[in-house]
């Protein structure tokens, strides 16, 4: 009987820290420990949960063009947050860029609800470290199809941050602060959409919008076929598709998933070289986040941005392509 007692409040306070971080994802984090098997946690999940359930709201809110077209946008433009700057920036440091521009692209991807910065960047670059091994937070060949989808990031086993990892960015306090309070940019732009909506309505009123229905499509729809659009690289991306390079690992290009991800689905030339910020090597494999990069080094916002060289992109060796 004592010792069940004694259970207890370790029960409870892991209770109260799994929904203190919630608000506070770096709550306790220091003296997290994790035993057995990475699972879920459904009680961490809820808030995914919530988000996936607000999407039904379409059937009392319906629809209008100008709501499916700002969600839409809202969709393409964070996915550049996450594709351009969480991964080929954070993740790889292809390209340069201020301080002041880091930042914003950090808000920018909090925005996506997909964690901060220094967690999604530490967590995918040990992901290229250990690509497909028992050891991979996400691989479809250990852990199925569902788990490589969605199911590593709801658990506990891999909810810290990887800081070291990312120790590079983790030094800037405004990067910290981003990921520690993960939740508060994307509360922000429901709030933001849901305004959006409303001025809208008062000033626009033949757009045929509101509040309501710009919160549902603007925010929770267009965030959740985000979050499954960027999930299809960490799945469908080592499942389906074409391997041109030899990577020893399952990952492969898909012209469909590079469409949805802005240039992603080019995943086993990204695996063979993740130095170039270009990840469709060739002008027919279309990467629009790249071109969106070098729109932006046009007009001096990025620099350094790193292209593929031709012997890599060729598959040869430097010393060969020096010979020839």
């Amino acid at each position: 009987m004592s010792d069940v007692t004694a259970l207890q409040p370790s029960k409870a306070q892991n209770l109260k820290l799994t929904v203190l971080r919630w608000f506070d994802s770096w709550a306790g984090i220091e003296d997290m420990k994790v035993e057995g098997p990475p699972k879920m946690d459904w009680i961490r999940c809820i808030p995914l949960i919530a988000v996936h359930v607000m999407c039904l709201g379409i059937i009392w809110v319906g629809w209008s063009w100008t709501a499916v077209a700002v969600a839409t946008a809202f969709y393409f433009v964070r996915m550049f947050a996450i594709t351009g700057w969480y991964h080929r920036y954070f993740s790889h440091r292809t390209f340069k860029t201020s301080r002041a521009c880091q930042f914003a692209f950090a808000v920018l991807g909090g925005s996506c609800a997909q964690r901060g910065p220094l967690w999604w960047a530490g967590h995918h670059r040990h992901h290229h470290i250990a690509s497909d091994t028992p050891d991979d937070v996400h691989s479809p060949l250990h852990g199925g199809f569902l788990w490589s989808h969605m199911g590593w990031f709801t658990s506990q086993t891999h909810f810290a941050p990887r800081l070291k990892n990312i120790a590079d960015f983790a030094k800037f306090p405004e990067l910290r602060f981003l990921d520690r309070f993960d939740i508060l940019v994307p509360t922000l732009a429901g709030f933001g959409m849901f305004g959006l909506g409303k001025l809208l309505e008062a000033y626009a009123p033949s757009l045929g919008t509101n509040g309501p229905q710009m919160l549902i499509w603007g925010f929770f729809v267009s965030t959740v076929v985000l979050i499954h659009g960027t999930c299809t690289i960490n799945s469908l991306s080592h499942v389906y598709g074409s391997q041109r390079y030899e990577t020893g690992d399952t990952s492969r290009n898909n012209f469909i998933l590079a469409l949805i991800t802005m240039g992603e689905g080019w995943h086993n030339n990204h695996h063979y070289y993740p130095a170039s910020t270009r990840q469709g090597f060739y002008w027919w494999e279309v990467d629009m986040t790249y071109y969106c990069l070098k729109a932006m080094e046009g007009v001096g916002l990025v620099w350094d941005i790193k292209d593929v060289p031709i012997y890599v992109r060729e598959g040869k060796s430097k010393q060969d392509a020096i010979a020839v």
